[in-house]
């Protein structure tokens, strides 16, 4: 199988490559950075500006689309545009490229978030589940709705809200581990947030289950079955990397550093995987400490 693949250079597309290959698939890489992987031929595309060249998408089986500008950084308007803009308006070219082809490839697989459901405390959430009203909220809705638009000519969507991905090689954990190696890791606020994540390699795998799986169309919640809260997290980080996991970092802490993106980082979404599940999807990792465990030992 053919893949084209948007945001390869990223956390999870460097590591979906490596699975692609590794299972026999040929990837051709569309994004601003090239991946400098072995045997990927890569198309460079600026998603904000303007739609991949029709050549780019030439022939291929399928379509994952992963490209969007960072959220974890402190934010204003020219970083919230790029935000917005890399996901609405690079997913609006991508398919307007995608409905031009003599020959169009039957799935797309497109990264959303969890961001879409916004702060919803105890509330137990699933795909069903409305969204929120913040800017991460309502990008995300956009967002999705741009990848839908790919139905239209008969391709099968299905779109991934990820919630923290944690590996060893970046994402996430890169941000959380300094402060427990310097021994002053702990909760977030009020510690009580609910916490829903999912270890890189059930994320490429779910990845490749909704690629290759007819029966996966949709949103699907691309979370772990078990979500904890801050305060359970934060002791199985220290657990995990044998340092204490006692002293908070206050509301409005994060506020003073992180402005308008500490929202994100206190939101509570209790998120679960009811589609992936329902499709038969099996989860590796299960368990925070374990899963901790096994990344960071």
């Amino acid at each position: 199988m053919i893949v084209a693949l948007t945001g390869p250079s990223g956390f999870l597309g460097s590591r979906l490559i490596a699975r692609l290959q590794a299972e026999g698939h040929t990837v051709r890489a569309l994004g601003r950075r090239d991946p400098a992987k072995p045997d990927v031929q890569f198309v460079r595309w600026e998603s904000t500006s303007v739609a991949p060249p029709s050549e780019a998408l030439t022939g291929v089986d399928a379509v994952i689309h992963l490209a969007g500008e960072p959220v974890a950084q402190r934010w204003n308007s020219e970083v919230k545009k790029k935000i917005r803009d890399s996901r609405v308006l690079g997913t609006r070219h991508l398919v307007n490229t995608i409905g031009k082809l003599k020959k169009i490839p039957p799935v797309l697989v497109a990264a959303s978030a969890i961001g879409f459901y916004g702060d919803r405390g105890d509330e137990i959430l699933n795909e069903n589940s409305a969204p929120g009203s913040d800017f991460l909220s309502q990008t995300c809705v956009e967002w999705e709705r741009e990848s839908r638009q790919a139905e239209e000519f008969g391709v099968r969507v299905a779109m991934l809200r990820f919630g923290i991905v944690l590996g060893a090689e970046g994402g996430a954990l890169k941000q959380m581990v300094p402060p427990f190696k310097a021994g002053v890791g702990g909760p977030v606020g009020s510690g009580k947030q609910w916490v829903s994540w999912i270890h890189a390699d059930d994320a490429v795998g779910l990845l490749l289950f909704a690629l290759l799986n007819q029966r996966v169309s949709g949103v699907v919640n691309a979370t772990a079955p078990a979500p904890v809260r801050n305060a359970e997290f934060a002791s199985a980080m220290g657990h995990a990397m044998s340092r204490p996991s006692l002293i908070p970092t206050p509301a409005f802490a994060l506020k003073l550093l992180f402005g308008e993106l500490a929202g994100v980082l206190l939101a509570s979404q209790r998120v679960t995987p009811a589609a992936a599940q329902r499709a038969g999807f099996a989860f590796r990792y299960q368990e925070i400490g374990a899963t901790l465990n096994q990344i960071l030992s």
